[in-house]
């Protein structure tokens, strides 16, 4: 997905895309190789004329009044195109003379000195930025001595720039650290258009080239490969969209979206155009192929503003510090609502029994049908979550009830609502999921559990495994085979099993921390009454997706979580990893702004994007990761008693890669179903 979230920011990033891709800028970028003084005067004449250099300058300046979210995306889509020449000087400079009362010449360019003597986007601009001691100085170009060069990246033109001393004038008020954070914003905009082309692109190439009778896109290897490509992409996308956002925020929330953005996405552009010249084959390392020209301006924008290690340092000093990035979603028209919610809040929070009170009102479950839930929009749900929160009121976990009843209230009978559902909500009711079994885990359209037709019910025989909670619940969800001539997903029919009937034989499995999480349940002739057949006979494996599937819109999180607290805490005590830990504040930070990606998208009515399935994924890697660097920063420690917590926490993680699906189960799904490739 592109960096714009919104209707409109879409809209703006195709429109765009469209226009700028009918430039043309690879050939022009080819035609000028040999010219280290190319200022791409004609492209720069069309930038001028659509605007897209002053859309985030005040229109009192003569610009479009936009956002740096609006210039972010408007960025985003002139790098999917390569578009030649000085535009991301211009914008960084315009950006910052508009919100220091000052302004570009109308239709000039400009380009900026970080630090040293290289200007950026110097070569042909009006205007150069540069570095004074403490101060920060707006020269005309004409006052300095420019050497142009064609670096690596040959879209852009940099120069070596000698100022005579005091020249220009001073733009009162300007910082380095300012300067710093908004050329990062504006890089990671065009990062994230760098990935976003070069991922269509191996993806495209994968599915027609042909190798050994077939496209190379369905091997599995060449699936994975895209399908990482896809979580770099949707991970720098994310931290470019909350780097442009955060920018009204206030210094300390800007500052750590921006250092997240310098950890993640100008070397996850890096990685992902070499990832995509890896799946073109030969004709990737060819000179006339573009790959090679995104590779290189992703290898410029990393040179131009360092390495993700030096932003990571710097992440991790500030959650050191206690800084961390607060997500909020602005729910516009919910201000009736919430007066309504707040007030039934207080009539929950004054209640003895604060669970059936949550029952009654609905506000467990509002995304759920009513009596049961409210039916709740996903405005309505936020806000609910909101008040509760700020109540102090939790909501009970339902375990697996949260999986179980939905399909009991899509699929099942009124007798089968009325006896399951509001048990299950109030928790006289536990239950387990026997789904997966030795055979079929991942592949879960395997299962051999048999049930087989007696009077007035079913005769389940077989064996499930890695069930939770099997040896404390009342009822369980399970998967059977009522027709063993049908193939994998028909013949499945979906029962719900009283766990206190004769047949059963829960046995407990302990896993690899010393825990007995997880069982084994042995089906020996247990008879299941009609009466617990859910949905049509056969029709189970529709049912299960609706188990597996059900979601509720959700707050977007601004927790670390506890591996990475974990971390922070322990490089605070003064281990010098800082960098790892850095990396992993940034990836649980990527995971929630992917998180609140799907809330507004889905607040916007749109349909679900591929960060859902990214978040899985990077989720999965975060938890894992974490508790991993917490072990290794307790060194010779870890061998002591005393670790006993952070190591039973590593090994947990362990399952999250198999619970679920696999990691490369998943990557095949991501790769087929959201890349396109063939099976």
């Amino acid at each position: 997905m592109p960096i714009g979230v919104t209707e409109e920011h879409r809209a703006l990033a195709s429109s765009l895309r469209a226009w700028a891709h009918g430039l043309d800028g690879p050939a022009l970028v080819r035609a000028a190789e040999d010219d280290p003084a190319a200022a791409f005067a004609p492209v720069w004449a069309k930038v001028v004329d659509q605007g897209v250099a002053v859309i985030a300058v005040p229109e009192e300046y003569g610009g479009g009044g936009g956002t740096l979210l609006d210039a972010a995306v408007a960025l985003e889509a002139c790098a999917h195109a390569l578009l030649p020449g000085p535009l991301l000087g211009t914008v960084v400079v315009g950006t910052l003379l508009a919100r220091h009362g000052r302004v570009l010449p109308e239709g000039g360019s400009a380009g900026f000195v970080l630090d040293g003597q290289v200007g950026y986007d110097a070569v042909g601009a009006d205007r150069v930025l540069l570095p004074a001691g403490e101060s920060w100085r707006l020269v005309a170009a004409d006052d300095l001595t420019l050497v142009p060069s064609a670096g690596v990246d040959l879209s852009r033109r940099a120069a070596r720039v000698i100022a005579p001393a005091e020249v220009g004038e001073v733009v009162t008020g300007l910082t380095a650290d300012e300067v710093r954070r908004t050329a990062l914003t504006y890089a990671a905009a065009e990062a994230a258009g760098i990935a976003d082309w070069c991922l269509e692109t191996a993806v495209a190439h994968a599915k027609v080239r042909e190798q050994f009778g077939q496209p190379i896109g369905r091997f599995q290897a060449v699936k994975h490969l895209c399908a990482g490509m896809l979580e770099t992409r949707e991970a720098v996308a994310a931290a470019a969209w909350d780097a442009a956002a955060a920018a009204d925020a206030g210094d300390e929330q800007w500052g750590f979206a921006v250092e997240v953005a310098g950890a993640v996405a100008l070397d996850g552009a890096v990685r992902v155009a070499q990832d995509c010249v890896q799946v073109l084959g030969g004709i990737g390392f060819t000179f006339e192929h573009d790959a090679h020209l995104y590779l290189r301006r992703a290898v410029a924008l990393r040179g131009l503003l360092g390495p993700g290690d030096v932003y990571a340092e710097r992440l991790a000093r500030r959650t050191v510090a206690g800084q961390r990035r607060r997500l909020r979603i602005e729910l516009a028209g919910a201000e009736g609502l919430r007066e309504r919610v707040r007030a039934r809040v207080a009539e929950i929070a004054a209640r003895p029994d604060r669970r059936r009170a949550l029952v009654d009102s609905g506000y467990l479950v509002p995304h759920w049908p009513a009596p049961y839930g409210r039916d709740a929009t996903p405005v309505e749900q936020l806000v609910i979550d909101e008040e509760l929160t700020a109540a102090g009121i939790e909501r009970p976990d339902l375990k697996i009830a949260a999986w179980a009843v939905p399909t009991i209230l899509a699929h099942g009978t009124d007798a089968q609502r009325e006896r399951f559902v509001r048990p299950s909500l109030l928790g006289e009711l536990t239950w387990c999921q026997l789904f997966s079994e030795p055979g079929a885990g991942s592949d879960l359209a395997s299962l051999s559990t048999r049930a087989e037709r007696v009077d007035g019910g079913w005769r389940l025989t077989g064996q499930k495994v890695w069930t939770s909670l099997a040896a404390q619940a009342d009822w369980a969800i399970c998967l059977a085979r009522t027709d063993p001539a049908e193939r994998r997903h028909r013949g499945i029919s979906y029962f719900l099993v009283d766990m206190a009937s004769a047949g059963i034989d829960v046995r407990p499995l302990r896993e690899m921390t010393g825990d007995a999480l997880f069982n084994e349940v042995f089906l020996d002739g247990v008879v299941v009454p009609d009466e617990c057949l859910v949905g049509e006979v056969g029709g189970g494996w529709a049912l299960a997706r609706t188990t597996l599937a059900n979601e509720r819109v959700a707050m977007a999180s601004s927790r670390l979580g506890a591996s990475v607290e974990r971390c922070v805490e322990l490089v605070g005590d003064g281990s010098l990893d800082l960098v790892r830990a850095g990396q992993q504040v940034a990836l649980a930070t990527v995971c929630a702004l992917l998180g609140a990606r799907v809330t507004l998208r889905t607040l916007a009515g749109s349909g679900p994007g591929p960060e859902s399935s990214v978040a899985k994924l990077l989720g999965v890697r975060s938890r894992q990761e974490a508790a991993d660097l917490a072990v290794d920063l307790l060194g010779p420690g870890a061998l002591l008693a005393g670790a006993g917590e952070d190591v039973h926490e590593m090994l947990l993680t362990r399952c999250l890669s198999i619970a679920g699906g696999t990691t490369q189960v998943l990557r095949n799904v991501a790769a087929e179903q959201i890349l396109g490739l063939p099976r």
